[in-house]
């Protein structure tokens, strides 16, 4: 089971949408990005955010967002402990009901916009039918409260990288190796490395476990076993695996396949 600090709620009548609440939260997380769009708040205590190019002490009441893809971290002050929620959707059910997002890490003080995420997930957690909760987020996406201002600027493009991206969000273990990717490219593997890492903000060893996690939550969700996701996302063992998703996910794989 998830420690005491951390719940998690999904549906899969509602796979658009996960959320996450932890109170007197240690677990920490190292710089990651995820697949899907992130809008989250502080209830207590006080966090330590950064992203490339900016970082920001979050105190209680703070809303933030963060899109899809952009390497972060959030955690708690040293020897400290903090609550938050997290909501994690899927980008395009977002632009449908949101219209255009932002392209940067928003950070929103906003007395409405902090109440208004609470009710929402109250409702999320809550026994209600899943019509009402996805009309419940339907509303606090589409109004728009949670936008706010730049963290920092929109991050750097470099088109000429889009097919090293895809190939290294191919989860499958039969996707080419970074020197191999490196050299298609017609690159060393240092020039590929520092390239991608000024485009996105993480390396290309960095970012292809991420999407291994993003995969290995998939699967979870859908009921697959540990030992079979370590194994189809090329992990060298489990143990490997668990340590690569905790950093990431700041719970274990069998933690977050048994949501409470």
């Amino acid at each position: 089971m998830p420690p005491a600090s951390a719940r998690l709620w999904r549906d899969p009548r509602l796979p658009f949408v996960e959320s996450r609440r932890a109170t007197d939260s240690r677990a920490c997380y190292r710089p990651h990005s995820h697949s899907t769009w992130s809008i989250g708040v502080v209830d207590r205590g006080r966090s330590d955010f950064s992203c490339p190019g900016a970082g920001r002490i979050l105190e209680p009441g703070t809303l933030i967002s963060i899109p899809a893809w952009l390497p972060h971290a959030c955690n708690p002050l040293p020897g400290r402990t903090w609550g938050y929620q997290m909501l994690y959707l899927d980008p395009g059910w977002m632009r449908h009901w949101a219209g255009a997002l932002p392209t940067e890490v928003q950070v929103c003080r906003n007395v409405r916009a902090y109440a208004g995420f609470r009710r929402l997930n109250d409702c999320l957690f809550s026994n209600r039918a899943p019509d009402i909760k996805a009309a419940a987020l339907v509303a606090f996406v589409s109004e728009g409260l949670w936008r706010g201002e730049p963290l920092a600027g929109p991050p750097p493009t470099a088109p000429d990288l889009e097919p090293a991206r895809r190939w290294l969000a191919e989860p499958s273990v039969e996707a080419p190796s970074i020197p191999a990717l490196a050299a298609w490219l017609g690159l060393s593997r240092y020039q590929l490395t520092r390239r991608f890492q000024d485009a996105t903000g993480m390396t290309p060893h960095a970012f292809r476990l991420d999407r291994r996690v993003d995969r290995a939550r998939s699967l979870l969700r859908a009921g697959a076993s540990l030992s079979q996701v370590a194994q189809d996302l090329g992990f060298a063992d489990q143990s490997h695996f668990q340590r690569v998703f905790k950093e990431r996910v700041a719970m274990t794989p069998g933690a977050y396949r048994r949501p409470r």
